[in-house]
Order: C-alpha cells, then sequence, then structure tokens
C-alpha cells in the first residue's frame, strides 16, 4: 500500500505519479483526496510538508511506504516515477536504460516548470491578475520558442519506435500527460507545433488506450484540468 500526498483539487505534478500508480496497478490511498474526518485534505498534505521524513520534503507529491518491513518517504516527482517504475517494471533493469529514461523525464520535468511560469512568472505568491502583462510577454515565447523546441526534441527521442524506449515507460506515461496539459492550456499552439510532431501524438494515443488508463482516465479519480494547477487555460495567452 502507497500513500499519495498531494493537494486534493489539482492534477499538478501529483498526478504523473498518479498515472505510474494506476498503470502499475498499484495498491494506493490519495490522501489529500481523503475526507478531513479520515485524516485527509489540503490540511493533512501540509502537515505531510513538516512531519514527514527523515530526509526532510520540501514540496509535494510525497510518496510514503512501507517496503520489506522498511518505511520509506520520498519526494520530487521524477524521482518517485522513477522508483515506482523500477518496483512496478515500467523501466528496464538495466541500469544505463535506467539513466536514459530519468535523463528525458527530467527534461519533461523541465518543460512542466516552463508551463508553470507561463502564467506566474514574477512569483508563485502572487495572483495570475498580479502579472497578467508579464505573463504574456512570457508565454508569447514558450509558444513560439519553447514548445517546439522540446516536442521536437521528444519526436527525436521517439524515433520510429512504438514508445519513447520501445516498450512502455513510467516516461510515456508522463509525456501523455505533458502534451495532455499543453493541449489544454496552449490549444491553438499545441495544434500548430504538432502537426510537426506525430510520433509523440501516437504514443500519447497509444498511451490513453492502454485499459487501465482508460479506465482511470474515465473515472472520478482523474481530477479535470482547471485555472488553479500547473496546466492554465488563458486565452490571451494562446493568441491564435
Amino acid at each position: 500500500m502507497y500513500e499519495l500526498f498531494y493537494w486534493p483539487t489539482i492534477q499538478g505534478r501529483g498526478e504523473f505519479v498518479r498515472l505510474v500508480l494506476e498503470e502499475a496497478k498499484a495498491e494506493y490511498v490519495d490522501v489529500g483526496r481523503l475526507p478531513k474526518s479520515e485524516g485527509g485534505g489540503s490540511a493533512a498534505v501540509a502537515r505531510a510538508i513538516d512531519e514527514l521524513g527523515p530526509p526532510a520534503v520540501f514540496a509535494p507529491p510525497i510518496l510514503r511506504a512501507t517496503i520489506h518491513k522498511k518505511k520509506i518517504v520520498l519526494s520530487q516527482t521524477a524521482n518517485i516515477c522513477a522508483f515506482l517504475a523500477r518496483r512496478h517494471g515500467l523501466v528496464a533493469d538495466d541500469e544505463v536504460a535506467q539513466a536514459h529514461a530519468l535523463q528525458v523525464q527530467l527534461t519533461i520535468a523541465d518543460l512542466v516548470a516552463e508551463v508553470h511560469d507561463t502564467h506566474h512568472p514574477i512569483g508563485a505568491s502572487l495572483y495570475y491578475e498580479d502579472q497578467k502583462p508579464e505573463a504574456r510577454r512570457r508565454a508569447e515565447s514558450f509558444r513560439s520558442e519553447r514548445i517546439p523546441k522540446f516536442l521536437g526534441w521528444l519526436e527525436r527521442v521517439a524515433g520510429d519506435q512504438a514508445y519513447l524506449f520501445g516498450e512502455l515507460t513510467y516516461v510515456d506515461l508522463s509525456l501523455f500527460q505533458v502534451l495532455e496539459g499543453l493541449r489544454y492550456a496552449f490549444p491553438h499552439a499545441f495544434a500548430r507545433v504538432t502537426a510537426e510532431t506525430p510520433k509523440i501524438l501516437a504514443i500519447r494515443d497509444r498511451v490513453s488506450a492502454r485499459p487501465r488508463i482508460a479506465s482511470y482516465l474515465a473515472s472520478e479519480r482523474r481530477i479535470p484540468f482547471n485555472k488553479m494547477g500547473i496546466f492554465r487555460h488563458y486565452a490571451e495567452l494562446d493568441e491564435k
């Protein structure tokens, strides 16, 4: 049994972990989404930041489990996903192959960080409305330069394979999530760029059709995209 600690109203970075847990058919509790009477809610996630460890965690997502009678606490999205993938057959056993998978996963994490900064270019503690001029400037650069660069690189990684590394790995699940997030947040820019990246779109479609993922996407466990998470749609940031 795994315990995932993440904010209960957004997909955010926690969604990358959820997708791995779902594809692995792992038994887990999404603690933040439990009722307060059962120890859930945002307050439970906030307490976990301060109370869980060692080592100390900086921010959610946080994964807690007992494995071989040893209690573990992990943070950092890419770290959690890679750990789960090794345990559940979602990455090759070879250490070099694992390093290559993590390399792509961390690049996806860089892309996710840049997505966040399109609507919060000055500071995360400020509201979007407090930084709209700066956000429009940042988003323009992101649409015209950064999305093509990231997705073009991922297209080269994909090559002619069914998945990024031939067989399904946790990185394909993250690729699915980031593509769906970009499609929601920047539909016009996404359509333009992905006209040149059919291979990663095909991977996205294969992931979404996998039985466990398809079941998850159709369930109430999948939180819809909204204007509180990392991927946010503001029409003024996605000009045609």
